[in-house]
């Protein structure tokens, strides 16, 4: 390939701090960029930061003879090398290592790891959370970036900018970051993050009584302003729409009184089955359970009267662990399923779709929350509530609404899940009257909003200047758009709570509508109290916003527009970085109509470019729907086609001097069902290499929590990879199959070796390896199959998960001979007992008997059985300095039972210092058990135990490099 410098990230990143922070940010709440408007799957800012970061800054290796000028570089890397040499001529003594033919390690090597050090450390502080507006932590890379980059900051291009986390990182790191996404909300957020902040950077608010203040950082006053008018549109809401909000009387048994509503339960109904009782409307609930909390669990109880024909409901608290089991069923007898309260008769599925259909599916009020003096309290329904709740009033404002901008169709199918079918057909009817009231006043107000603003703006002393945003504009006009566009986000995210798909949680909060990447149907809903103080009230919705706002301290200038990502034009020398569709993950478009219906409303006078469609465009999203293209095979064309015509846009004008970074999420059941080899993975890649790009890494970052509303074996996102891609060479030349697969086997064992020094955990181990693999694949124009026709992708994948698991299953060779004994008898029973000639034979094709591995202290032997001995079972006073019989599966089963108890501590640390030089073989055992266990007997507890020893073991290694020394009564000495 042609001579380029190398940029750290085609080499090597610091993947488990990149891990950790962008595993922890999905926890952070309150600030987070994230919580300004809702996106689906939207990328970690940390690793979005670290991968510009690493895809800019030069790899150590292309200047490391310059390094070896500074005399403490060189002395460290001369020592270095002494220890490394060591290591490299005992592994040469071991004809049948996997590592025996590396080359020979260098003090170039050394001097660019001691580098590497360096940058990581950079990139350590720089993803943390506390660190994401730290001015000195971002300078430090700035600067870093500068050094590799001829004192310049190379603008970024995402083409797919969706919920805006690369741009905003660009920009973050003084970079000019460009983007564009065909979803007109997906512009808007990107607008809201990237491109109106900078106009009023370190602006003062303008509001009436604002309090004397010296300096505002960044966006601090247009936040404060969001804030401000947001508290004026509540105030102006309560005044028109507040009777609609009654309090409620609480019963004696709370005190007495009057109390705030915080939600008011509902649950669907349908006319019952039972020809009896066709008149009565009964409940199809999923649940009935209003607190699971330990004490203060609540439920409602059905009352049913079949002579009057008529269901009331009661609050119930403090009972049986059987009662409360019930009431969590509701009426509910299985997936859309029911019974009737009235003759217990099934009410089935289809029988619910045909009533929504019909317009016979009603609602009835089962239950209201209010806000006491003790906390939650739950009372029975209140006729009065019920009427406010149908008022006339409303109900002709809700039909004005759900006859004009609420009248689209919701998507009829949608992946994860659509209501269309139960008869929730029109935007409009997602909302209750009520609820319709409420978001067309808020919307209302906002226009009035912008009005007062502009006003204030200018008795404030802000330009009188009439050029709008939209045009570039930073007086008070713009000013007053500006703030109006962070409240229709505000009135978004009340949109999002305030449906009839949110629902109650036991645990005392609203779920709000998007739970889940779909527009489910729901049995029972909770309508919000959007006046209140709790949970899903406008004012959260506000707050919520404006705090998002302060995180936004940009340093570098910001431009979104609105585009197909195949015909975009990027700014000259761009580097690319971006997150695309994932093959036929999430119906973005279809999803975001749910907002844009909103959000048109609101901002059409502030972007009228952003507002003209009706719906947000569909037919050119590259999305892989079946649904939408006519069949599965249409559909992987649409994507195909489109993706490829796309990355060849951005290979053909982004910048030579840098890789370009491409994200890919895979869905946890594409990972089951098919492996890393999956079609929507290989479709993907065959894109990106069509398109003119070889990849030349992979490196796997996890974005996900662990607890997801989203179980295991669904769609959701489990992992993402980064690939990293080059433009591939015009010389490429054409191979054969056999020398692609000689090519994988020269190149790949190095590449999974030094993943291994890197502690990659086994888990991410699959994916790291096709970056090296699809490396070899990638870099030639064709790999020829023994008919001559082209090796696809999705073989290509086959050949190298092949080659890594013999690697892997290699490494067996270099244990003990226990060791090997016991791998063998794992692989083969597991923990389960078997039989003693088979376990014998197998010990002595390796050189040794039972027994031995007995001596070991590894084996059970009786009455013609053998078993594996569990963890829990090893000697707990068993120390390796004093075992005469020391093999390295006891030693890593005695690391896991360390690990497994106490985690990254003082215990664990030490015993990993006692290991000693058997420390590196340990590993590699954890690597291959990781293997049996995942792959081969599907143990996924067993496989997490090794894997999350590896995850740790930079951690454990460091703490282990402060122990001085040990000794035999187990004290130590730290190094202070």
């Amino acid at each position: 390939m042609s001579d380029y410098k190398k940029k750290l990230i085609e080499v090597a990143i610091p993947l488990e701090a990149i891990n950790a922070a962008s595993a922890r940010e999905k926890s952070i709440r309150h600030g987070h960029p994230s919580t300004l408007h809702l996106w689906w799957a939207r990328r970690p800012l940390a690793a979005c930061r670290a991968v510009l970061f690493a895809q800019l800054v030069d790899d150590p290796s292309g200047y490391a003879d310059k390094l070896l000028d500074d005399p403490d570089i060189r002395r460290a890397a001369e020592k270095e090398l002494s220890e490394r040499i060591d290591l490299w001529e005992k592994r040469q003594a071991e004809p049948d290592s996997a590592a025996a033919n590396t080359p020979e390690p260098t003090l170039e090597d050394c001097a660019a790891d001691i580098e590497r050090k360096r940058l990581f450390k950079i990139i350590e502080d720089l993803v943390k959370w506390e660190n994401s507006t730290n001015e000195e932590v971002l300078e430090r890379a700035r600067a870093e970036i500068r050094r590799s980059c001829n004192g310049e900051l190379p603008p970024v291009y995402d083409p797919f900018s969706g919920g805006g986390s690369i741009p905003l990182e660009a920009q973050r790191l003084g970079l000019p970051a460009y983007g564009s996404d065909l979803n007109p909300v997906a512009v808007m957020i990107g607008k809201a993050m990237i491109e109106i902040p900078p106009k009023f950077k370190n602006q003062p608010p303008i509001h009436p009584g604002m309090k004397d203040r010296n300096h505002y950082r960044n966006a601090e006053g247009l936040a404060e302003d969001v804030k401000y008018y947001g508290e004026w549109m509540r105030e102006k809401a309560s005044e028109r729409i507040g009777h609609l909000y009654p309090q409620v009387d609480l019963p004696k048994e709370y005190g007495g009184g009057k109390a705030t509503v915080i939600a008011w339960i509902w649950s669907r109904t349908v006319p019952s089955p039972d020809p009896a009782f066709s008149d009565v409307q009964v409940p199809i609930a999923s649940s009935f359970l209003l607190s699971s909390k330990a004490g203060k669990e609540a439920w409602i109880e059905p009352i049913v009267d079949k002579a009057a024909k008529t269901i009331r409901y009661e609050i119930r608290t403090n009972g049986t662990s059987a009662e409360i089991a019930e009431a969590k069923d509701g009426t509910k007898s299985g997936r859309a399923n029911f019974r009737c309260l009235m003759s217990d008769a099934a009410i089935n599925a289809d029988y619910v779709k045909k009533a929504g259909k019909a317009g016979r599916m009603g609602q009835t009020l089962i239950a209201i929350v209010a806000e006491g003096k003790g906390g939650r309290r739950y009372v029975a329904p209140d006729e009065h509530h019920v009427t406010v709740a149908f008022a006339d009033e409303s109900k002709i404002v809700a039909e004005n609404c759900r006859d004009t901008f609420l009248s689209g169709e919701t998507p009829a199918k949608l992946t994860g899940g659509t209501c269309h079918g139960y008869g929730l057909d029109r935007w409009g009817k997602l909302f209750t009257d009520r609820q319709l009231v409420a978001l067309n006043t808020f919307s209302d107000l906002v226009h009035e909003a912008r009005a007062q603003i502009e006003e204030d703006a200018l008795a404030a002393g802000i330009s009188s200047d009439a050029t709008p945003l939209r045009d570039g504009g930073i007086g008070a006009k713009a000013y007053s758009e500006a703030v109006s566009v962070y409240l229709a986000f505000a009135i978004d995210r009340l949109a999002d709570a305030g449906s009839s798909i949110a629902t109650w949680s036991s645990s005392g909060f609203i779920r709000f509508t998007f739970a889940r990447q779909a527009i489910p149907m729901t049995w029972d809903f909770a309508e919000c109290n959007v006046l209140s103080d709790s949970t899903g009230n406008f004012m959260g919705a506000v707050d919520w916003v404006w705090k998002a706002l302060l995180g936004f301290g940009p340093n570098a200038t910001g431009s979104l527009i609105q585009h197909d990502a195949q015909n975009v034009k990027l700014p000259d020398e761009a580097v690319v970085s971006t997150d695309p569709p994932y093959y036929d993950n999430i119906g973005y478009a279809d999803l975001s109509d749910y907002f844009y219906v909103w959000l048109r409303r609101n901002i059409k006078d502030v972007y009228p470019e952003y507002s003209g469609t009706i719906a947000v465009p569909k037919a050119e999203e590259l999305v892989a729907t079946p649904y939408r293209h006519g069949g599965r095979a249409n559909a992987e064309t649409h994507f195909l086609t489109g993706m490829t015509a796309a990355i060849s846009s951005l290979a053909s004008q982004s910048s030579s001097n840098f890789p370009a970074t491409i994200y890919y999420a895979f869905k946890q059941s594409e990972i089951e069902q098919e492996g890393l080899a999956s079609t929507g993975w290989a479709t993907f890649l065959q894109s990106i290499i069509a398109a003119g790009y070889s990849i030349v890494g992979t490196w796997p970052v996890r974005t996900e929590r662990a607890a997801r509303t989203i179980a295991t074996g669904t769609n959701a996102l489990a992992n993402s990879v980064v690939l990293v891609c080059r433009k591939k060479e015009p010389t490429a030349e054409v191979i054969t199959r056999a020398e692609f697969i000689r090519a994988l086997k020269r190149e790949l064992p190095p590449a999974i070796a030094e993943f291994q020094a890197a502690n990659i955990a086994p888990a991410d181990m699959p994916q790291s390896a096709i970056g090296p693999g699809m490396g070899v694949f990638s870099r030639y124009k064709a790999v020829l199959e023994a008919d001559d026709s082209p090796m696809t992708v999705k073989t290509a994948l086959q050949l190298i998960n092949h080659e890594l698991d013999d690697y892997i299953g290699g490494i067996a060779g270099e244990f003990d001979a226990d060791t090997r004994f016991a791998i063998t008898w794992f692989e083969q029973n597991g923990m389960k007992a078997g039989e003693y000639g088979t376990a014998n034979s197998i010990a002595q094709a390796r050189g040794i008997s039972v027994e031995s591995a007995k001596h070991a202290g590894i084996v059970e032997s009786s009455a013609g059985k053998v078993r594996i001995l569990k963890r829990d079972e090893l000697d707990s006073e068993w120390e390796p300095a004093t075992d005469a019989h020391l093999t390295i599966w006891e030693c890593l089963q005695h690391l896991v039972r360390c690990h497994e108890k106490d985690g990254i501590s003082h215990e664990t640390a030490l015993l990993l210092k006692k290991i000693g030089d058997k420390a590196d073989a340990v590993k590699d055992l954890a690597y291959c058990l990781y293997d049996i266990s995942a792959n081969k007997r599907q143990d996924a507890k067993e496989a997490t135990a090794y894997n999350a020893l590896i995850a740790d073991w930079t951690e454990l290694t460091r703490e282990a490099a402060t122990i001085h020394d040990t000794r035999g009564d187990g004290q130590t000495r730290m190094n202070l």
